[in-house]
């Protein structure tokens, strides 16, 4: 069995922090070079342009491309024959925060109380972590950290199998007019649709990590994120709600089965930094 030490797991948590919060990937940059092709408002034209300054700003410097370095979301897939040695998994996660924040300068975000008593942690953590037993020895650990901007524009619901797809692309077309500006558009908006309540959830937000520009393998799922993508882009929001007709690079739905009563749906909205960096152990 391969054996993978809690030090490695703190050192690489350490780097993708930094790396997700300085790097924009390729991916979102070419959807923004893009939009500048079609965004008719000069105002939008001229804010995209200044978001892709400010990344290559970020790249070259090393410095937060946003001031809102989110809080530190985790996806995990931990081979059934990888055992993790030497101390805490979790642990472990926390501590690659705590350094990859300190050692970035990143804004530490996260209360300790979210109620009655929000006092500051003042390292970012403990942080989210979805973990998924899959076969194979490899850990893999992906981090998104999740600015609260657009992390507040989320919204679960509990629909009717009889609301169909119409009343789906209702729903998440009149959530993202609702939303305006708030998440920062140009936005990535995620759909998770099926599964439990908090199922949905999960899948919205894993939707966020897919690559820009892929859609969902399902041909009937791939033709619904174009749907929506135009009818999004046809609300006039624009980049970052002030007019314009680019307000999401892309749609992303993830489904999962669920009862036959039920037909949840979420929607996790990321803003134009839409950060998320991988290592594999």
């Amino acid at each position: 069995m391969k054996q993978i030490h809690v030090d490695s797991i703190i050192e690489a948590v350490r780097n993708i922090c930094q790396e997700a919060n300085f790097y924009l990937g390729d991916d979102v940059q070419r959807a923004l070079e893009e939009s500048l092709k079609i965004e008719e408002s000069s105002t939008g034209r001229t804010i995209i342009e200044q978001i892709l300054e400010n990344a290559e700003i970020a790249r070259k410097n090393r410095v937060p491309m946003c001031q809102d370095t989110g809080a530190a979301v985790f996806f995990v897939e931990l081979g059934q024959e990888a055992q993790v040695v030497g101390g805490d998994f979790t642990e472990a996660i926390n501590e690659g925060v705590r350094q990859g924040y300190r050692e970035g300068y990143l804004r530490k975000s996260m209360v300790n109380d979210p109620l009655i008593d929000r006092k500051n942690t003042q390292d970012n953590t403990p942080a989210i972590i979805h973990t998924r037993i899959v076969p194979g020895d490899k850990l893999k650990i992906t981090f998104a950290p999740k600015g609260g901007g657009s992390e507040n524009m989320s919204v679960v619901r509990m629909m009717k199998p009889a609301d169909g797809v119409e009343g789906v692309k209702d729903f998440v077309v009149d959530w993202v007019k609702r939303s305006g500006g708030n998440p920062c558009p140009p936005v990535v908006v995620g759909v998770g649709i099926g599964g439990t309540f908090e199922k949905c959830a999960q899948l919205a937000k894993i939707s966020l990590l897919r690559e820009l520009g892929r859609f969902n393998a399902d041909p009937r799922f791939a033709s619904l994120e174009k749907q929506l993508k135009e009818e999004i882009n046809d609300l006039g929001i624009g980049p970052m709600g002030l007019g314009g007709r680019v307000t999401a690079l892309a749609v992303h739905i993830e489904t999962h089965p669920c009862h036959i009563a039920s037909l949840p749906v979420a929607v996790n909205i990321q803003c134009h930094a839409a950060r998320h960096k991988s290592v594999t152990l």
